[in-house]
């Protein structure tokens, strides 16, 4: 049986740190003075120290949060406007992290291209662009993965290991890019804000292949936490994508990984303890937490995805390829990656170092 590796893990964020200025807009948006004040205490728990953003600064340098900046007037840009930069910069971020990974193996030979993208639209697709500026044959096989958000990750990775488990000569680079800061709002409210405040953009390229090399790709698990559909979505409007995060998320996923069964799908039967590498995506500290104490882990079993989160934010499906980055440093028996998204879905799978 032909066990797929994920060889190597290329990372890129833009060069703008928008984290700052976003915390200063946001808490002038919140009217109450307790609501601002309780605001400034979330944020200042929320583990992130930095999110990266692809939009232009000003002329004089400044933020494009601030006035004269993409969401610098009264009324906040529309969804072309958005659609424009993101069919601009998206192809350039995938393909920074591309040539990341690039430094680290090499890209030649490949015959399976799998994009995820859940940030915006553009057609030809993503992967349509990055094929043609690669110059990747026209025979290479492609498939594009969008709207999963998060865990969309754990969908591109699976698909390419099934792959390469029926085509044992296939090598398949997968790239998650999303820019989540194209779709900001404005809002009074706390939840809509805080949700706000986690998301940052970023990029991630991977090469899979049978070659034991890197972290061999184990069994994939997934399921729905029941009666949580409505608790994280995306609404496609007028001004962009309006992200949905209920407070409710990190007490349901916690109840989830307290159930003894799901407990045992996620892995894979051996007690949490007997886990080594927890790749759990970094979608904000409470949910990291609710993972930590719903699986009674240990103080430092989350720290990849703590480091992650603080120097990035929530990168939605690029997050937890930088988790697999680190674990691709160290070495790891049994490892467990997982990520939650819209639905509330779970997805993951099994994984360890070659041998």
């Amino acid at each position: 049986m032909i066990t797929p590796h994920l060889h190597a893990v290329g990372t890129a964020v833009p060069d703008h740190d928008i984290h700052a200025a976003f915390l200063g807009w946001a808490r002038s948006q919140i009217p109450n003075p307790r609501e601002a004040r309780l605001f400034d205490r979330m944020a200042a728990r929320s583990g992130i120290g930095h999110r990266w953003t692809v939009l232009p600064v000003r002329e004089d340098g400044g933020s494009p949060i601030g006035p004269g900046g993409f969401y610098g007037e009264a009324v906040l840009p529309g969804t072309a406007a958005r659609m424009a930069i993101y069919a601009e910069q998206a192809p350039v971020l995938a393909l920074e992290a591309i040539g990341a990974l690039a430094e680290r193996v090499p890209l030649d030979g490949i015959t399976h291209l799998i994009v995820a993208s859940c940030t915006g639209f553009v057609a030809p697709g993503i992967d349509q662009i990055v094929a043609r500026r690669l110059g990747l044959a026209p025979s290479v096989e492609r498939l594009l993965i969008g709207f999963m958000g998060c865990y969309a990750a754990i969908a591109a990775l699976r698909n390419a290991r099934h792959i390469v488990r029926s085509e044992p000569t296939a090598r398949v680079l997968v790239v998650c890019v999303e820019l989540p800061t194209l779709h900001m709002q404005a809002d009074e409210t706390l939840e809509p804000l805080l949700g706000q405040l986690q998301f940052g953009d970023g990029a991630a390229a991977a090469l899979v292949a049978a070659e034991p090399v890197g972290l061999a790709l184990g069994r994939p698990f997934a399921t729905t936490l029941p009666d949580s559909h409505g608790l994280i979505r995306w609404d496609i409007t007028d001004t962009g994508f309006v992200m949905h995060l209920s407070g409710e998320v990190p007490g349901r996923i916690a109840a989830g990984l307290a159930d003894p069964d799901f407990a045992r799908a996620v892995t894979g039967g051996v007690p949490a303890e007997g886990v080594d590498g927890w790749a759990v995506h970094a979608g904000g500290r409470s949910i990291l937490d609710a993972v930590q104490g719903a699986l009674h882990l240990s103080p430092d079993a989350l720290d990849a995805s703590r480091r992650v989160l603080a120097a990035n934010g929530n990168m939605s499906s690029a997050t937890l390829m930088f988790v697999l980055s680190e674990m691709l440093e160290r070495t790891v028996d049994r490892g467990v990656a997982i990520a939650f998204g819209p639905g509330l879905a779970a997805e993951g799978f099994s994984f360890a170092s070659a041998r």
